[in-house]
């Protein structure tokens, strides 16, 4: 959906490319990463290798070239950053943890989920140069990193927290993402991860119109058979089942699915999506909280 996949928390609906994408390196993005957040030494300093959050090593690279458009919304709903905050600090259990924004985009969703998570050491992880360039300012700590390909530059397990926010619906191989999310929690680490939900209350109404259901995409060039202007770079969609499904499958422990509503509703539907969110199968955005078994 859109922006901010890479926000860490997300994108538009979805969280935008670029941002899911994660932010690609910046040139001096990761240098804070440091050794006091459980990086290795070196990574962070944004020579890393780029391949990103959003295509994979290797990746296509009409993807890449997409997601580093600056014109590809990365900003995130503020709701959804919130709820997924509050579901993050209501699990940590002691100060000081740490806690990764792999897709932390332009860094708008670590602002909003800043001073619920106080107390907490917050680093923010993409691939994206530009992304990173505009989420330096409003994160301490940012460094260049991927999911796929040379991974992430941090050791296995250093981390308490991972925040995946509008980002899986973005990558060609969810397998060895979440493989890569997996290997550097501690055991018992928190995994919150957002995504948009095919299952949307709004979808299944457009699917028996015959439409192309929102936050989905066939093509990278414009908007084909679904509403909306945007092209966010949505390859992946997850039902609350296939959500479920797929992270326990991937080594993950005590899933539960909640709902957060989506900021580009129609005004007039807001109400609508907003109590859809008691029935998370059918909420906009699907946010999972998991633990590494």
């Amino acid at each position: 959906m859109g922006a901010g996949a890479g926000t860490s928390t997300g994108g538009g609906t979805s969280t935008g490319a670029s941002t899911g994408t994660g932010g690609g390196a910046g040139t001096s993005t990761g240098t804070s990463a440091g050794t006091d957040t459980g990086a290795t030494p070196g990574a962070g300093t944004a020579s890393g290798a780029g391949t990103g959050t959003g295509t994979g090593a290797g990746g296509p690279a009409g993807l890449r070239d997409f997601y580093e458009n600056p014109a590809v919304p990365v900003a995130s709903g503020d709701a959804r950053s919130r709820r997924q905050a509050r579901l993050l600090a209501a699990a940590l259990d002691r100060p000081g943890a740490l806690v990764l924004d792999v897709g932390c985009g332009d860094g708008t969703a670590a602002a909003v989920a800043g001073p619920i998570l106080a107390g907490h050491r917050i680093v923010g992880v993409d691939w994206s140069h530009d992304a990173l360039r505009r989420a330096r300012p409003r994160m301490s700590h940012v460094v260049r990193g991927e999911v796929d390909g040379g991974g992430l530059p941090f050791t296995d397990g250093c981390a308490d927290a991972v925040l995946f926010s509008e980002v899986i619906e973005h990558l060609v191989d969810p397998d060895r993402a979440v493989d890569e999310l997996r290997r550097v929690l501690r055991p018992g680490g928190h995994l919150m991860l957002s995504t948009p939900n095919l299952a949307a209350w709004y979808n299944r109404a457009l699917l028996l119109a015959g439409r192309q259901p929102v936050f989905s995409e066939v093509s990278l060039r414009g908007i084909h058979g679904r509403p909306g202007t945007e092209v966010v770079g949505h390859l992946r969609l997850f039902t609350a089942r296939a959500l479920r499904s797929f992270l326990r499958s991937a080594g993950f422990e005590d899933v539960r699915v909640s709902a957060a509503p989506f900021h580009g509703v129609p005004r007039g539907l807001r109400l609508i999506d907003r109590a859809a969110c008691a029935v998370p199968s059918a909420a906009s955005i699907l946010l999972a909280h998991a633990r590494r078994g």
